[in-house]
């Protein structure tokens, strides 16, 4: 629940800073009356994502009647939410301080072009996050009890999300977007490693990688499920009591590599050289 809770925090305030963006500037422009195509293109996209990740639950209990078919399946979709986790991360990374003014740009050449540009704007600015959420929510519960914890967490998220940006486009209130994007870009990482491993879990699972059978270590003592740090550490970053050797490799050669890259200093531009004193 922590995890999905995390997906959705992260994701939907994305969403809701590029949606905040696009009302203020049209809000100061002195276009209200195009509004309603921004909330018909989030409309659009919200239902194109729950589409989504109905389709992908579908095909999986649905479609799929193997049970090799079905492991190879949340391979392919595990792997496929790390690369959008990850891709997202530093994306974010390098775009969060210019992201105001571009998408500004782009809705004044949207307006240029007419009523239906605007709507089609901010159908593609939400549609993204909200697909990137389908997948990265449908592989981040697999192998778990849905129990309907994780969906609930996930829309607490995002709605609190929401909140967020409302208190920060209704209010004085801001917020240390720099911070709050590196601290929750870390936890993300940790989270994609575990679905990462799980990745290769079900890759196992389906007979396309061996070594199902070599356990790294046997740590039921220490990870006794039953506890709730076990239960944290499994449900936030899938490390559990008895992974195997491949797993291990997989978590290890994921999250460490991709954190020193993210947590690695941006390189800042070379001040301009100072103009030659005239004669």
């Amino acid at each position: 629940m922590l995890a999905t809770y995390l997906i959705g925090l992260r994701e939907g305030l994305e969403a809701t800073l590029v949606v905040s963006i696009l009302i203020a500037f049209l809000v100061k422009s002195e276009r209200k009356d195009r509004l309603k195509l921004v909330w018909a293109g989030v409309a659009a996209a919200v239902a194109l994502s729950v589409l989504f990740g109905w389709l992908l639950s579908y095909t999986e209990t649905t479609i799929l009647k193997d049970y090799k078919q079905q492991e190879l399946f949340e391979a392919v979709t595990s792997i496929a939410a790390v690369c959008f986790v990850t891709w997202m991360i530093f994306w974010m990374r390098r775009a969060a301080r210019g992201i105001a003014g571009e998408l500004r740009n782009k809705l004044q050449d949207a307006l240029a072009v007419g009523s239906l540009a605007v709507g089609f704007m901010a159908f593609l600015a939400v549609v993204r996050e909200g697909l990137e959420t389908s997948l990265i929510f449908y592989a981040a519960v697999q192998g778990a009890d849905l129990n309907g914890g994780p969906l609930v967490a996930l829309l607490g998220g995002i709605l609190t999300a929401v909140a967020i940006g409302y208190l920060m486009y209704a209010t004085a209130v801001r917020i240390n977007l720099t911070v709050f994007f590196r601290w929750t870009g870390v936890l993300l990482i940790l989270v994609a490693a575990g679905i990462f491993k799980y990745g290769v879990h079900s890759l196992q699972e389906a007979g396309t990688l061996t070594g199902i059978n070599h356990v790294a270590y046997h740590a039921g003592s220490v990870l006794d499920p039953s506890t709730w740090y076990a239960t944290l550490l499994a449900g936030m970053f899938n490390i559990t009591a008895e992974p195997t050797v491949l797993e291990v490799v997989a978590w290890v050669a994921y999250a460490v590599p991709v954190l020193i890259l993210f947590l690695w200093p941006a390189r800042r531009p070379a001040p301009a050289p100072a103009p030659a004193p005239q004669a």
